[in-house]
């Protein structure tokens, strides 16, 4: 039964607002000759484009019987399908299940979870197959609580949505004129629908296939044989498998897009464009300029934004998680300088001083995720002050949040020099203290076991 598209979330202000998407033109980056276009699936209710084959996908069960009032939706999601699952069923009152992969950004889990779905974590280091990996554990979920299984991979309302909503979305925005199209392929719901709906409507249109480096799908695309999967922290898209819903045979050109590449690219369109898009809009951007710059004529080019840069904050937007995984560079001293992961000498050290009361450093060790923080006059360490330090002081009520730190600290610092060796932090490290680098007259920074494994894992990558 095709989808009665007028009449889809009828009933229900919110769920109207799902599609109809604004379409923008990039203005201020370098396109070569072709005009660069970007339909803006993050301003959905659910703020991505999973939002159109959540609602098609539960009304398609909903016709066809296979869910019924009150009934539980299990899915497998690398975020996204779940938040438009998510707000599609606390509007019709179901519950819904989802299981997620643990690489996904905490901005996603928080968000399913105030939608109140229930989320159950997984391995993202293992393959189809393995009990662990996560549409099979749905799968199994869904077997044992008599739940709905989505499997949006094999859905055949995944791809309709597309094929009856954002194709001829794009086709009338673009003036019913589009020389390409860039996509990603997560569930492969997107590029299969566009395809069959401009292999119809325009069948000059040329698909552009974007793809995380690592995921098999540019080689299976270019050769026809399936290869073996590499890793990669984009979020969304790319696979180690083809879906069973995929059509990639309207591909004409395939880009493998490494993680540095798309965040780069996305954070290139936050400040050149406006535009706040998440890790798979950095890759599809990362495709559509390299196949914009190598056209010898001019052509109108649409690349997707297919969520919001929101659920990333903590992630590709963090310079300091972009540091710990290698993408940006720091200076290098030649020291243990180079092993501080929060450099006192680029104010990025969280820090109390002093007359600072326990109330504040109990607050910076919240919002900062640290256990202990250095206590610093000017320039100079002067104490230190951890976790437990603050539980001492209160736990037995002789103490009060108001208390100033410097009455509570541990001001007998053991510090290691810039010069010193790493034996000598890992020294201080198996004591179960944190190294504190410094000399007489300065505080560089500390240096955490995390900071020590985040220092070895860039050397050797």
């Amino acid at each position: 039964m095709p989808l009665d598209t007028p009449t889809r979330g009828q009933g229900d202000a919110v769920l109207a607002l799902i599609g109809n998407t604004p379409m923008v033109e990039a203005t201020r980056l370098d396109t070569g000759p072709c005009r660069l276009f970007f339909k803006l699936e993050n301003q959905n209710p659910g703020g991505s484009i999973k939002d159109r084959i959540g609602l098609a996908m539960i009304e398609q069960a909903e016709r066809d019987g296979s869910l019924q009032p009150g009934g539980t939706i299990v899915e497998a999601t690398a975020g996204n399908t779940g938040l438009g699952l998510a707000l599609v069923a606390a509007r019709k009152g179901y519950k819904l299940v989802l299981v997620i992969p643990d690489k996904m950004s905490r901005e996603k889990v928080f968000h399913l979870r105030a939608m109140g779905a229930e989320v159950v974590m997984t391995r993202s280091d293992v393959v189809k197959g393995h009990p662990d990996y996560y549409q099979d554990l749905a799968q199994k979920i869904a077997n044992e609580s008599g739940g709905f299984y989505v499997n949006q991979f094999g859905n055949p309302a995944n791809p309709r949505a597309h094929e009856e909503t954002t194709g001829p979305e794009i086709w009338e925005q673009m003036g019913r004129d589009v020389d390409a199209l860039v996509c990603g392929v997560g569930s492969a719901g997107t590029i299969t629908g566009l395809t069959r709906f401009f292999r119809k409507a325009s069948p000059k249109t040329a698909m552009v296939l974007a793809d995380p480096a690592g995921s098999i799908l540019v080689d299976y695309v270019k050769t026809g044989k399936l290869g073996d999967a590499g890793s990669w922290l984009v979020e969304g898209i790319g696979e180690d498998f083809i879906p069973s819903i995929a059509d990639l045979s309207g591909v004409s050109e395939a880009y493998s897009i490494t993680d540095a590449e798309s965040f780069a690219a996305a954070r290139e369109l936050l400040a050149k464009e406006g535009i706040f898009g998440g890790s798979s809009t950095g890759t599809l951007l990362a495709a559509a300029l390299k196949y914009c710059r190598s056209r010898k004529k001019p052509e109108r080019v649409v690349s997707l934004v297919p969520d919001s840069g929101n659920k990333y904050l903590s992630k590709m937007y963090n310079d300091y998680w972009l540091t710990d995984q290698g993408f940006i560079e720091r200076a290098k001293h030649g020291d243990l300088r180079d092993y501080i992961g929060r450099p006192m000498e680029e104010r990025a050290t969280v820090s109390v001083a002093p007359d600072d009361t326990l109330l504040t450093a109990y607050g910076r060790f919240k919002l900062n995720d640290v256990s202990q923080l250095p206590v610093l006059e000017g320039e100079r360490i002067v104490g230190l002050i951890d976790e437990f330090d603050v539980l001492r002081a209160v736990a037995n009520g002789t103490s009060h949040f108001r208390d100033v730190v410097r009455k509570h600290m541990t001001a007998r610092l053991q510090t290691v020099a810039p010069r010193g060796s790493l034996d000598d932090v890992l020294a201080i490290l198996d004591r179960d203290q944190v190294a504190i680098v410094a000399d007489r007259d300065r505080f560089y920074g500390l240096i955490t076991r995390i900071d020590v494994l985040n220092s070895l894992r860039r050397k050797q990558q």
